[in-house]
């Protein structure tokens, strides 16, 4: 469709905007449940498997072994063919774990940045939310469906817990690992709290979407996700995802490259000169990459448009710089592109089309159908611009 689009010459924008919305899940926040609830609902299943079971089979046990295993005969040539097959399997193994022993080392720090987390001086708490970052990003590269049994979705909800709880394992371990490292260094303001990671993975998690997150809409709380998108002056959908995370703050760099890559699969050369959004995205160090590493000017009010004055603490430097350089009637006239060109593609597709709840559960379901919606309303742009030039 972005081909179609940049064809007929509506793809081309020196200003895009990047902005979020939250759509309702196909999910209840009733159906909200935290561990204990979880595996409670699990051993009750359990239980009624059993006695189901028990009132089936009567005084049979249920797990008799079939006829062609009933004989010691029978049973010795089977399990002769089971050995030699699990010693192909493990010769394989074997081979496959030698080639990798010396990549795969018992280090804390594996896997973390630690020099970009120092950097930002955020304490044990970055290390933490940089390990459930890498979580969030696992999930999206081993998603899957999202099964229509209930029992099966409650082990999916149990295997969430357990993953948050790991998360958490990992990253205070990363935290003590370095923290251990510079031991030698001062450190101000005495020793650090003790911190104590939970023995029970806290939180809530829906069973019936176990993907989708409660969330704060426009006037109340729902269960749901949030869907991000790139449009272009032309109000063209330029890139659409979707994330779990309520927030608009780690988007900004994600959001602009998908839209970059979608912009190099439809034929466009041209990248855009400025990219704009709300004050929820402001990331300093995304705003930088955009700008290093893509060229792209950047617009970001420090201060929301309901605050009257500056932020408390949020003075000076670059905050001031921002301010100035919006007050202008440049930065003025680029930073109302915002509103004219993606708060009109929200409003249109969950007004007028009606369309503020996904159908589908799961992560990759429900960005299919986001990117689905966003097509159409594509489709319909260009409906009407070739329509328009062939009456013109």
């Amino acid at each position: 469709m972005l081909r179609l689009c940049a064809k007929a010459g509506l793809v081309k924008s020196g200003v895009v905007a990047v902005d979020g919305t939250k759509l309702s899940a196909s999910a209840n926040s009733d159906s909200n449940v935290d561990y204990d609830r979880i595996a409670r609902q699990i051993i009750a299943e359990a239980i009624a498997t059993d006695e189901a079971e028990d009132e089936r089979h009567g005084d049979a046990r249920g797990d008799e072994l079939p006829p062609e295993l009933s004989t010691e005969a029978a049973r010795r040539e089977w399990l002769t063919r089971a050995l030699e097959q699990e010693q192909s399997v493990e010769a394989e193994a074997e081979a496959v774990v030698d080639d990798q022993a010396a990549v795969v080392a018992d280090d804390p720090l594996d896997g973390f940045d630690a020099e970009r987390i120092l950097a930002r001086t955020q304490g044990r708490a970055g290390w933490l939310r940089e390990a459930h970052r890498q979580l969030e990003a696992e999930r999206w590269r081993t998603a899957g469906h999202i099964p229509r049994s209930r029992s099966e979705r409650l082990r999916i909800a149990a295997r969430q817990f357990e993953d948050n709880l790991a998360a958490e394992l990992r990253g205070n371990g990363a935290y003590e690992a370095s923290r251990e490292q510079r031991r030698g260094t001062r450190r101000l303001g005495g020793p650090p709290k003790p911190y104590t990671p939970p023995e029970i993975p806290p939180g809530e998690v829906n069973v019936t979407d176990p993907d989708s997150r409660r969330m704060k809409g426009n006037r109340r709380y729902i269960q749901g996700y949030n869907a991000q998108a790139v449009v272009n002056e032309q109000q063209i959908v330029i890139a659409a995802e979707v994330s779990t995370a309520a927030g608009d703050f780690s988007h900004l760099r994600p959001m602009i490259e998908a839209a970059l890559i979608e912009l190099e699969q439809a034929g466009e050369t041209e990248k855009p000169t400025v990219a704009v959004a709300d004050a929820q995205y402001w990331n300093e160090q995304h705003m930088d990459d955009v700008t290093a590493e893509h060229g792209i000017q950047v617009l970001i009010p420090p201060d929301s448009g309901k605050r009257k004055g500056e932020r408390p603490g949020w003075t000076g430097g670059r905050y001031s710089f921002m301010r100035c350089l919006l007050a202008t009637e440049l930065g003025k006239q680029l930073y109302r592109k915002r509103q004219q060109s993606i708060e009109p593609v929200y409003g249109h597709t969950k007004h007028n089309r009606r369309f503020d709840r996904f159908h589908r559960r799961g992560r990759l379901a429900v960005r299919t159908e986001w990117r689905l919606i966003t097509m159409s309303h594509n489709l319909s742009k260009l409906h009407r611009h070739q329509t328009a030039t062939v009456r013109a």
